[in-house]
C-alpha cells in the first residue's frame, strides 16, 4: 500500500496517475483485471483506464463503455459493489464479444468530497473461490480498496489541478508573445511602409535619398523578421520528450544566436536526467530570462549554463547588459517575470536567486534537486 501510494504522488500528468492507480490497485488485491472511469456529463466517459487487458483485445472491444449497469449504480449511489458474478446482477446489460469474461468483481467509486470523480473496480480474484461459492474478493479486500481510493482521489485532483495551471501558465504566456508581437514587429512594419512610401516620393526628385531610405527598408524589414522567428522560437513547443533538455535548450540558444545581435552560448557539463516536471521549469526559466536579457538589457552577451549540482542541477543566465536594482522592481510593480520564474522553481522544489544592479548586468540562477 505505501509503494502504491507513493507511486501515485510522483506523477503529475492526469493519465499517468489514472493508470498508476489501476496498476496499483490490480497488483494489491492480486485481481486479473482493474480499470478506471472518469466519468463526462453525457453519460460516458472522459478517461476510462484499464489493466489486465493487452492493446490488441481492447482495440477489439471497441468504444468506451457508457454508464450503465453496475457502474452507474457506483456513480450514480456512491457506494461499493462486491458481486459474486457480476454476470447474474440484474443491472448486467452485457459487453462486446471481445470483452475477456468476468465473474466476481469488486468495485468503489472514488470521491472528493461529495462528489464522484471515478469509478474503480477489479475483477477476477486470482485465488480459489470460496467451498460454499460467492465472492472471491472479501471485506478486507474492499477496505483495502477504499483505503487507495481515497488517496486516488487526492492525486487525480493535484493532478486536475496541475495540468490547469499548466494551461493557465500556457496562456499567460501566449498573451506576452501577442504583446512583444504587437510592441516590436507591428511597430517596425509600420516604420517599413512609412520608409518605403518615402523612398517612392524621391525616387525622382531625390534618387540618392531614395536609395538610403530603400537601405533602410531593407535593414527594417531584416530586424522583423528576427523579431518573428524569435518569437517563433518561443511559441513552439519544447520537444523535451524527444531530445531531452540539454539539447533543447542547445537548439533555442543556436537560433536566439542568430536572430538577435547580441552573441548567445550555451555550455552544458554532465547532467542526470531529472523528472520531467523540472526540466520543463528549467526550460521555461531559461527561455524567460533570455526573454528578458534579449529584449530588455541591452546585451551584446548573454551566456547560458547548465551543470550537475549534488543530485539536482543548476541553470545560469548570465548577461552584460544594463542590469538593475531589484529592490527599486519591486516597489514599482514590476517584475520582469521575476514572480512567474520564482513560482516555476518553487513548484519543482528549486529555489531562484537574481543578481543585478545598474550597470554590471544580470545573473538568474536556478537550482533544483534531484529526482
Amino acid at each position: 500500500m505505501s509503494t502504491a501510494l507513493l507511486a501515485m504522488s510522483r506523477h503529475l500528468q492526469v493519465r499517468d496517475v489514472l493508470a498508476t492507480i489501476v496498476a496499483s490497485a490490480r497488483e494489491l488485491l492480486d485481481a486479473e483485471y482493474a480499470a478506471l472511469g472518469v466519468p463526462d456529463d453525457h453519460g460516458g466517459f472522459a478517461q476510462f483506464v484499464v489493466d489486465g487487458v493487452s492493446d490488441a483485445q481492447w482495440k477489439a472491444i471497441g468504444p468506451l463503455p457508457r454508464q450503465h449497469g453496475v457502474l452507474a449504480a457506483m456513480l450514480q449511489g456512491a457506494r461499493a459493489e462486491r458481486l459474486a458474478d457480476v454476470t447474474r446482477d440484474p443491472r448486467f446489460g452485457g459487453w462486446p464479444s471481445a470483452h475477456p469474461e468476468m465473474t466476481d468483481f469488486l468495485g468503489l467509486p472514488i470521491r472528493d468530497g461529495d462528489e464522484v470523480i471515478g469509478a474503480l473496480f477489479l475483477a477476477n480474484k486470482r485465488c480459489a473461490r470460496p467451498p460454499a461459492g460467492g465472492c472471491g474478493f472479501t471485506e478486507e479486500d474492499e477496505e483495502l480498496l477504499g483505503i487507495l481510493a481515497q488517496h486516488a482521489a487526492i492525486a487525480l485532483t493535484n493532478a486536475r489541478l496541475y495540468e490547469r495551471s499548466r494551461e493557465l501558465t500556457i496562456a499567460e504566456e501566449r498573451s506576452r508573445l501577442a504583446h512583444e508581437l504587437h510592441d516590436a514587429v507591428s511597430q517596425k512594419l509600420f516604420s517599413l511602409r512609412l520608409t518605403a512610401q518615402a523612398a517612392a516620393a524621391l525616387v525622382h526628385r531625390d534618387p540618392a535619398r531614395a536609395k538610403e531610405e530603400l537601405h533602410q527598408v531593407a535593414e527594417l524589414a531584416a530586424e522583423a523578421a528576427d523579431e518573428l522567428r524569435a518569437a517563433v522560437v518561443e511559441l513552439r513547443p519544447a520537444a523535451l520528450d524527444e531530445d531531452g533538455l540539454v539539447n533543447t535548450l542547445r537548439t533555442q540558444v543556436q537560433v536566439l544566436d542568430r536572430a538577435h545581435s547580441a552573441r548567445v552560448t550555451f555550455g552544458a557539463g554532465r547532467i542526470r536526467a531529472l523528472p520531467a516536471a523540472q526540466e520543463e521549469a528549467l526550460l521555461r526559466v531559461a527561455q524567460e530570462a533570455l526573454h528578458n536579457a534579449l529584449r530588455h538589457s541591452g546585451a551584446g552577451r548573454v551566456d547560458v549554463a547548465l551543470a550537475r549540482r549534488g543530485r539536482g542541477a543548476v541553470l545560469s543566465v548570465h548577461d552584460d547588459g544594463r542590469g538593475f536594482d531589484p529592490g527599486a522592481v519591486r516597489r514599482a510593480g514590476r517584475h520582469l517575470g521575476l514572480v512567474s520564474m520564482r513560482d516555476r522553481a518553487g513548484g519543482v522544489g528549486g529555489a531562484l536567486t537574481v543578481e543585478s544592479a545598474p550597470g554590471e548586468g544580470t545573473t538568474i540562477e536556478m537550482e533544483v534537486p534531484g529526482g
